[in-house]
């Protein structure tokens, strides 16, 4: 490691920042990262692309007016470049784009200032950027769909991705993707590669999405180039700018060789993530810094242990958080946060007769809302920790402001929000002692299906058809749902009649498919499917409101009827309505948005002996869909 100073050169059109280990180009005024030198090699970004197109910010966004303007991609070029700071310690500089009423419908309605950090003996640069909307009438009203930084690196040099120990391998190349060389499968993000440059991919199926991972898994991932032996990593130290909470899932590394920071982005949620700002209405939003750290390995080393070094690097970012080098007064250091502590308890009679301690749960501050509103906050900032398994938590560095305290428990149905607002002021460390959480609940369980934790994972995932399989996913039980087309194996396993559960008699984990959805017909049209829950009653208490507990995992333009012991009656007990824009079926996500129902049953609707609960799913028009159960539990009447 080098111990020289950090230098800056400006140019007339180009900045260069160096610190002896690499050395970083942008273009001037516009802050686009044309070039990053490190370990012999030139440039480890894509040469081939045009300057523009190797490592900037970029958002989409809709004018919320009659402009037309919608889903528009901007790269972020900015007009105005300002040397922050300058030391032999640190090197901070701002490229700039402000937005006036000149630029309406042109350019996205917010200031954009992005920020380059490069520090002394540090193997990398930060980037962060401030983002804001004026509180001015003449600021127009818009939708910010996505915000990202996004990198392109040499295909001659980066061809082994890393995205979490169990997800990591040499890809395939960004031209294996061309007309002739791939297939198109049922959307343009999945191709089958029928004649790769490296024949051992030929007839596997790459799919960006097969990569995604939630926030709170994704905080390093890369590429590793195998000569000369150089990793290119994204790390993420900290969530508290994305959006959507710990579950919310985003794309990250993928063919091309493309390294992605996402900030903002409505995949696996739909538009509910997708950030909305009324004509005129303040907004102000630092996103980042992220840290993009860049290793070698030493003599003998096997270039893949560099991916471990990323990870022991990826702690050190997480344990400096907040960092105390920004410049930007928009991002507070440690002693302008403050810290939340407590201990979180689940109260079900029905399980326990003592509290029972929240082990694992999630606990998080995020903006006053309803309850289980943050997996739908996309505005501002949110924090969150796991309690330990004495329930205990400390949610730590939360920038100033009010806040809901939200948590949910796996194991457990639905969302806790504590009913007071914490307000967070600079250096304070608040108790909020013994929080009780009491999980909807009526009466006994009489029976359930699935585990309570926002996944579908614990159910039938099928065998993937040998046309369309990623090897990386084949003996990997704990990503096995990501193969390609497994939703069309529900028509296979069931071709003439939908799934019967039996309870007492089927197993969830083999009987249970991950996902409702439509299954294809012989003219390849679409028809809607109806499964069945058996279960026998021994005793009705027919005067009596027995409870159907309805947890769902993810919904993509679908419905769930719910009937009782008459599969014909012409209106159900209990719809959903039309619900959800996950898209989660085909992205190989598991889970989209949790939506939790309570639906009453009548126990005139019910006999002694066996019982049917009849689940339609009409909507019939695409194969995704669909509906992904986290959990289904009926309750006997309260003692």
């Amino acid at each position: 490691m080098s111990c020289t100073g950090v230098r800056l050169w400006i140019q007339d059109h180009h900045v260069v920042i160096d610190n002896g280990i690499l050395q970083v180009t942008l273009s001037k005024p516009g802050g686009l990262v044309t070039g990053v030198q490190y370990n012999g090699l030139d440039n480890v970004l894509e040469v081939l692309n045009q300057e523009g197109n190797r490592g900037y910010w970029d958002v989409v966004w809709s004018a919320l007016d009659d402009s037309g303007r919608n889903g528009v991609f901007e790269v972020i070029n900015a007009t105005c470049f300002k040397v922050i700071v300058e030391t032999e310690e640190q090197v901070e500089v701002s490229f700039s784009r402000p937005w006036d009423p000149s630029l309406r419908g042109k350019l996205a309605p917010i200031n954009i200032d992005k920020r380059f950090v490069m520090l002394r003996g540090s193997s990398g640069f930060y980037s962060y950027a401030i983002y804001e909307h004026l509180g001015s009438e003449e600021w127009q009203a818009f939708s910010l769909g996505e915000t990202r930084i996004a990198f392109k690196l040499r295909k001659d040099k980066f061809h082994y991705m890393a995205v979490a120990d169990d997800r990591r391998r040499y890809m395939p190349l960004p031209d294996d993707r061309l007309a002739g060389r791939a297939q198109p499968l049922a959307y343009q993000e999945a191709v089958s590669l029928v004649n790769p440059v490296v024949p051992e991919f030929r007839g596997e199926v790459d799919d960006k999405y097969q990569y995604t991972c939630e926030n709170k898994d994704l905080m390093v991932h890369g590429w590793i180039s195998d000569d000369p032996p150089i990793g290119f990593w994204q790390i993420t130290p900290s969530n508290e700018f994305r959006t959507g909470g710990p579950l919310k899932q985003n794309l990250c590394s993928h063919v091309g060789p493309t390294c992605l920071a996402v900030f903002v982005g409505a995949h696996y949620a739909g538009d509910d993530l997708v950030p909305k700002f009324g004509q005129g209405e303040p907004w102000k939003k630092v996103f980042g810094p992220v840290f993009i750290y860049l290793n070698s390995t030493m003599c003998g080393q096997h270039p893949h242990t560099l991916w471990d070094d990323a990870k022991r690097q990826m702690m050190v970012e997480v344990n400096s958080w907040p960092y105390d080098f920004p410049a930007s007064e928009d991002f507070p250091n440690s002693c302008h946060r403050g810290n939340v502590r407590g201990r979180l308890l689940v109260r079900d009679r029905h399980i326990d007769n003592d509290d029972i301690t929240a082990n694992g749960a999630y606990v998080g501050l995020a903006p006053p809302g309803d309850v289980g509103s943050w997996q739908r906050e996309c505005k501002d900032y949110q924090f969150w920790t796991e309690a330990a398994c004495s329930g205990e938590f400390s949610i730590n560095n939360v920038r100033a402001g009010e806040y809901n305290l939200y948590a949910w428990v796996p194991g457990f149905l639905g969302d806790y929000r504590y009913h007071l607002p914490i307000t967070i002021a600079p250096g304070c460390d608040i108790d909020v002692g013994n929080l009780i959480y009491e999980p909807p609940r009526d009466g006994p369980t009489l029976w359930e299906i699935g585990i309570p934790d926002r996944s579908a994972a614990e159910f039938h995932v099928p065998e993937p058809d040998p046309k369309y399989v990623n090897q990386l996913f084949v003996n990997n039980p704990k990503s096995n749902f990501r193969q390609y087309g497994l939703w069309e194996k529900y028509g296979e396993l069931y071709p003439h009649c939908d799934l019967v559960f039996t309870v007492g008699e089927s197993d969830y984990r083999k009987d249970w498919f991950y996902a409702q959805v439509p299954r294809r017909k012989e003219d390849n049209s679409y028809e809607g499917t109806t499964w069945q829950i058996k279960f026998r009653l021994e005793t009705v208490h027919r005067a009596a409101i027995y409870k159907l507990r309805m947890a769902l995992a993810g919904a993509t333009l679908a419905e769930v009827q719910v009937r009782v012991n008459d599969p014909n009656k012409p209106r159900p007990l209990f719809t959903t309505g039309l619900i959800g824009r996950d898209n989660s079926i085909a992205r190989h996500g598991i889970h989209g948005l949790y939506w939790l129902y309570n639906i009453d049953i009548s126990g005139s609707l019910l006999v002694e002996g066996e019982n049917t609960i009849y689940l339609k799913q009409p909507r019939n028009q695409s194969p995704f869909q669909g509906i992904m159960y986290d959990y289904i539990r009926l309750e006997g009447p309260p003692n």
